[in-house]
């Protein structure tokens, strides 16, 4: 068992064209950008998502193109300026600062991590948001990689809430991330980064923790954290106009940080009292540490002495290892970039468009050294001559036995490196359209897509238990020490003495494993559509007619992930799977009314799409699911003042390869077993209810889960449905025209999804199965056949039931809010652009019928991440009027809030309830200020430079066993900044 542990044209303008740029933005939308070009919603920014070739916008949600055509779903536009200016060099790193955002994978991540990006839109999971370059999906939907887009060719990305399942297919289910590209360069783009942590520690209390408990401290002072990105394009015309060639080679590279290097995440804290941490760590430490588990003293847990003598001693928390010092926070990684795109007119009726995009990705993550792990049974030969007559005695009653007893074995290879998971992610992009006009009235497009991902993980300095087993038998033969059993190549191992062993065993009992993961999608999809007005087919009330969409849609998606003969030994399966969609979907809009009294427009889209599932793999036979999906919108404007909208859909998500075809397999979870220890805080009525024994209680001699990990199973289900959901959203915007400078939106949403597929969270599982008794979830409480544990090596070992399966349902309702302004002060403009978030509910029913808890507000082991009420961005930017190059041409300030947080575990929802804790009770409210200046240099140079986290405000520190989903370090890295203020400075050029 393991440890949990641009062109930046907006910038480099005169002033005397400023004043006309902003007021040109005013005529078309809701000015938002000016000199910042944040957040605002897509159908405020009509004229700025426009094609050149027809002056037709292409709007996110729909496959309708028309003049004025405007979203009736909320969607919220983040700009290529607005993420120079947040010093962002991940794509990641500023989706996850909109306030609709949970992040997903990311940089911060180590124990567990896959080493690729990811997004989590309203917190229903990132497989549960579909993500589109262009329109077209990015990646196959288990291989999505936020690393793959080139950051320095997105011209703005969309953010649509809600589900669009009838019009991208399965996936869209908590709405769509759209990244637009900028795909016909004529000239050459160089942009380029370097940024850096620094960061004060200096949080006397922990610092004096550390003290105490002999801790190295963390640097007052650290620089760390070092970031390096150069991207290059390319592009010219060709053949006078009718096409272009764009090209982009990019290169990012960032430094690790260890969790030493910070006050809060040195050690693995604890809540030692009501007002106070303590340094805890894993029972599986340096000394050595065994539970007997047969012979005469059977249930006697000892530990090696400290002195390094072979003696048995009383095991306690003074033994505990500190596990936290070398894992990352941040990994250290390195990415390759590279593409093109072209498009050409081939005849007025015929245009190609094809693109290829390639990533090398290679990063490292780094987590404490491996162990000889506790909870697997080992056999030790009471004539091993590397013990003690006292541990003989201990072990086996007797100093000249030749029996062999069992016991749990724990040791820390604390001497020897830490384990590290190298994982490369090689992806490939191609697609290729063909579209053009049919004649006046009809348009078609067909377009094909295929991706590859390739994901290689070599998991480095792990203790092969297997081999541990070997090597924990030795006798003496012919003179020597060897293994019992003669096995080639062993090496007995000594653990008996806090000494440790030698490095020979140690080089026998790692062993690196090796994952191929080859996933593939590709994607045939056509489609027509024209204005039936051209046929009569218009409302009596209105001017355009009604504009269709007719198309089908082939899909299939692969996965191959092949694991070594190590892996495979130890109980772990290869996976392999295909998923294939059969597609035909329409789309109809019907302008209504327009230009009369009181309706400037009122118009309804419609959409439909019928999908039809085909499951398989090498171990089954296959299957088919069918489903369809719809929505309804409508736009209603009274005046040219205000825009009210509505939108109903019925979403859909079939089960992914992994989910349906994973191998099944034992893991760590986040866990607290409240009948373990000296200190149960379970009664015994309810500790027998989980498979406990009265003796096992009474005698206090169940095993604690060590640093609060358990085990549980988990694998994939061939038999699941697909995931059902209905969204709703409804709004206005409100763009007066006697304040042409400003504009507001506000939007309510709700999202519900019938039958997710997930698993019963083990904690869930064992809180109802303690409070309620409900036969379900205890016959999902496995505890060790001969300790009453609840962590394991495998199967045979205490664990807790959690395979995937449709449980109940999923829910979250909320407001958006966005308003933007433009103030002339007479001495440069300063815009301000607010966009927040108000959640109302974020509820999960975990089994239809079994009862639903509502995270909104609350973090905490079942809840996850913080999910604060409110969260916002408020960008302030000043164009300044200053004409030196020496003085800013903009200076922006941006307040990110994340409102404060409960712990889940001290409510009484009979769900999340648990031990409670003073010391986490609440994370407070975090507001952090982040400063740009940009600099109009000679030749076309535009220079950024900033500071994010301004005045260097510490993360939360957590309790480590009150953390689960991307929580590290004893924090929350996703939600918080983890490392400090981060100095960037970048230089952009167009030519």
């Amino acid at each position: 068992m393991r440890d949990p542990t641009l062109e930046e044209e907006g910038f480099a303008m005169k002033k005397s064209n400023t004043k006309a740029w902003i007021m040109a933005g005013a005529a078309v939308a809701a000015i938002s950008t000016g000199f910042l070009g944040g957040a605002v919603h897509a159908q405020d920014t009509a004229a700025a998502v426009a094609t050149a070739e027809d002056n037709v916008v292409v709007v996110t949600g729909t496959r309708i193109r028309r003049p004025n055509l405007k979203s009736a779903s909320p969607i919220t536009t983040v700009d290529d300026r607005e993420v120079k200016l947040q010093g962002a060099i991940a794509v990641d790193t500023f989706l996850k600062a909109l306030p609709q955002m949970e992040a997903g994978n990311n940089e911060n991540q180590s124990n567990n991590s896959d080493g690729t990006a990811g997004v989590n839109l309203r917190s229903l999971g990132g497989n549960r948001s579909l993500v589109l370059i262009d329109g077209q999906r990015l990646l196959p939907q288990q291989g999505v990689d936020l690393n793959f887009i080139p950051s320095t060719l997105i011209e703005r990305t969309d953010v649509l809430t809600g589900g669009a399942s009838s019009v991208y297919g399965s996936d869209a289910m908590s709405g769509v991330v759209n990244f637009i590209m900028r795909k016909r360069l004529n000239g050459v783009r160089v942009d380029g980064q370097y940024s850096i942590y620094q960061h004060n520690n200096d949080n006397d209390d922990l610092r004096a923790l550390h003290t105490s408990r002999g801790i190295e401290l963390a640097p007052e002072n650290v620089w760390d954290g070092a970031k390096y990105d150069a991207n290059i394009a390319m592009g010219a015309d060709l053949a006078d106009g009718r096409g272009n060639v764009t090209g982009y080679f990019g290169y990012r590279k960032m430094e690790a940080v260890t969790q030493d290097a910070r006050d809060y995440s040195a050690c693995a804290l604890f809540e030692a009292s009501a007002t106070s941490f303590g340094c805890g760590g894993s029972g599986n430490h340096a000394y050595g540490k065994f539970r007997v588990i047969t012979g005469p003293n059977a249930g006697a847990e000892y530990a090696n002495a400290k002195d390094g003598s072979k003696t048995w001693v009383t095991n306690d928390g003074s033994f505990a290892y500190n596990y936290a010092p070398s894992n990352y926070t941040l990994r250290n990684s390195e990415r390759y970039q590279a593409g093109g795109f072209v498009n050409y007119d081939v005849t007025d009726h015929i245009r190609f468009d094809g693109s290829f995009m390639f990533m090398d990705d290679h990063s490292v993550s780094q987590v404490a050294p491996s162990a000889i792990w506790y909870g697997r049974p080992f056999d030790i030969n009471c004539d091993n001559p590397l013990m003690s007559n006292d541990q003989k005695m201990k072990l086996c009653g007797s100093t000249t036995s030749t029996a062999t007893e069992k016991a749990w074995v724990a040791f820390r290879a604390a001497t020897g490196p830490g384990r590290r998971n190298d994982m490369r992610h090689t992806n490939y992009r191609f697609t290729a359209a063909l579209s053009g006009d049919l004649n006046d009235t009809w348009s078609y497009n067909a377009s094909a897509l295929y991706a590859k991902t390739l994901g290689q993980f070599n998991y480095q300095n792990d203790i092969n238990q297997d081999k541990a087993a070997n090597a924990l038998q030795a006798v003496m033969s012919g003179g020597s020490l060897v293994c019992k059993g003669g096995q080639v190549g062993c090496v007995p191992v000594d653990i008996f003495s806090a000494k440790g062993p030698s490095a020979e065993s140690y080089n026998y009992i790692y062993a690196p494993t090796f994952t191929r993961n080859e996933q593939d999608i590709l994607v045939y999809n056509a489609y027509v559509s024209g204005d039936l007005g051209d046929y009569g087919v218009t409302s009596p009330w209105a001017e355009e007619g009604v504009a269709v969409v007719v198309g089908v849609e082939s899909r299939k998606e692969t996965l191959d992930e092949k694991r070594d003969e190590t892996q495979l030994a130890a109980g772990l399966a290869n996976a392999d799977g295909q998923v294939e969609a059969k597609e035909i979907f329409t789309e109809v809009q019907i302008p209504i009314v327009a230009n009369k009294p009181g309706i400037r427009s009122l118009d309804v889209s419609l959409g439909y799409r019928s999908s039809t599932f085909n499951v398989s793999s090498s171990t089954s036979t296959g299957s088919e699911k069918k489903t369809d999906t719809w929505k309804v919108e409508g736009r209603y404007a009274p005046t040219a003042d205000i825009l009210f909208r509505a939108s109903y859909n019925k979403a859909m998500r079939a089960a992914n390869i992994g989910e349906l075809f994973a191998g099944r397999g034992v893991g760590n979870v986040a866990l607290i077993d409240p009948c373990a220890g000296p200190t149960q805080t379970a009664t015994k009525e309810q500790c027998l209810r989980t498979g406990a024994s009265a003796t096992q209680y009474d005698s206090k001699s169940i095993p604690r889960t060590e640093a609060d990990v358990g085990s549980a199973l988990g694998g994939g289900n061939p038999d699941l449905n697909p995931e059902e959901a209905k969204t709703t959203t409804f709004g206005l915007v409100f763009t007066p025209r006697a304040m042409p400078n400003f504009s507001a939106s506000l939007d309510y949403y709700k999202i519900h999804i019938d039958g997710y597929i997930g698993t019963v969270d083990p904690t869930v599982t064992l809180a109802q199965c303690i409070n309620t008794g409900d036969p379900y979830y205890c016959a999902l409480i496995h505890r060790d056949p001969s300790t009453g544990a609840l962590f394991g090596y495998n199967v045979q070992g205490g664990h807790i039931i959690a395979t995937n399966l449709n449980t109940g349902f999923l829910e979250t309702t909320g407001f958006d809010v966005t308003a933007n302004y433009v103030l002339n002060t007479g001495h440069g403009n300063v815009t301000f652009s607010l966009v927040g978030t108000l959640l109302s509910s974020l509820e999960t029913e975990v089994l239809p019928g079994l009862g639903s808890y509502d995270c909104k507000g609350l973090y905490g082991p079942i809840c996850g991440q913080p999910s604060p009420e409110w969260r916002h961005n408020l960008r302030t930017t000043w164009a300044t009027p200053f004409e030196s190059a020496w003085l800013p041409a903009a200076v922006s300030l941006n307040w990110r809030y994340v409102g404060k947080t409960e712990l889940s575990r001290n409510t009484e929802d009979p769900f999340l309830k648990g031990n409670k804790s003073v010391l986490n009770a609440e994370i407070e409210a975090y507001n952090y200020f982040d400063l740009t200046a940009v600099y109009n240099l000679p030749y076309n140079v535009t220079l950024r430079a900033g500071v994010t986290n301004l005045f260097d405000k510490d993360p939360p520190a957590i309790d480590g066993g009150l953390l689960a989903e991307n929580g590290n370090g004893n924090t929350y890295t996703s939600t918080y900044d983890p490392l400090g203020r981060m100095f960037f400075i970048g230089l952009s050029s167009a030519f």
